[in-house]
């Protein structure tokens, strides 16, 4: 067990792709982005709306933590976009016309949390007279399974949720340096990458802690195997687990 490995592990069970690209996604009645994702997602946002992938588009999004990162990116990216005070759901927005002349159908702006960004969007969506039976979700990686846990937790079984995260990173050490095996656009830098990846364990876990039925109750239960478990436990002898953000509790 090394620490790259179990890294993996956590990432790649943290931000689930339930097909191999979006050439193979089915077809969707609403393709949703969040606003937590690195800039990435928007790539992915406007792919899907040029293929056609779902016949609604949606990015949810107020200001979270994770904002004022996303503000700073973005300008670097588009130095004549106005970024002051923008939400998430409308940086990315304007990225989409900017860059790929394509935008999202509706905009949700109020949310700050993983929790309010579910129910908020299933609010937007009642009130757009949005019924839907298919909903592909896409999230930064780091929180691409609790985004599917919140829905999970609001739908009834019936309706199919496909996960696509914004990436799928993969690390390798050499000489006791990490690094990322492949270019992800604006990527996180290491040290963010793996506060972020370690501070979902607890929140994913069912218990008087977590945010499962059995705690807090933000979220459907979610199976963590052993071996994600295990890869954490290691994790731990090298980095601390982030804790919420109070700031920006639903």
């Amino acid at each position: 067990m090394n620490r790259a490995d179990c890294i993996n592990r956590l990432g790649n069970f943290l931000g689930p792709r339930d097909f191999a690209s979006l050439d193979e996604a089915p077809h969707a009645d609403v393709f949703v982005l969040f606003g937590g994702s690195i800039i990435a997602g928007g790539d992915v946002m406007a792919e899907a709306i040029q293929k056609k992938v779902a016949d609604h588009y949606v990015i949810v999004g107020g200001a979270g933590h994770t904002t004022e990162t996303l503000r700073e990116q973005f300008k670097k990216e588009c130095p004549d976009m106005d970024t002051a005070n923008r939400t998430e759901a409308e940086l990315f927005n304007r990225y989409l016309q900017i860059r790929y002349s394509v935008q999202a159908d509706f905009l949700e702006t109020k949310s700050t949390n993983c929790g309010n960004n579910i129910t908020f969007l299933l609010d937007l969506l009642k009130d757009k007279n949005i019924f839907f039976n298919s909903i592909i979700l896409c999230q930064d990686a780091t929180m691409q399974l609790r985004m599917y846990a919140g829905l999970k937790k609001y739908v009834s079984d019936s309706v199919r949720i496909f996960n696509f995260a914004a990436y799928s990173a993969q690390v390798s050490e050499s000489e006791g340096h990490l690094s990322f095996d492949n270019t992800i656009h604006c990527m996180w830098d290491m040290d963010r990458y793996i506060s972020l990846i370690m501070g979902e364990i607890p929140r994913l876990s069912d218990n008087e802690n977590g945010y499962g039925p059995a705690g807090k109750n933000f979220i459907a239960h979610v199976d963590i195997p052993d071996d994600v478990l295990k890869a954490f436990d290691f994790l731990k002898n090298f980095y601390s687990v982030r804790n919420a953000n109070p700031d920006f509790a639903g």
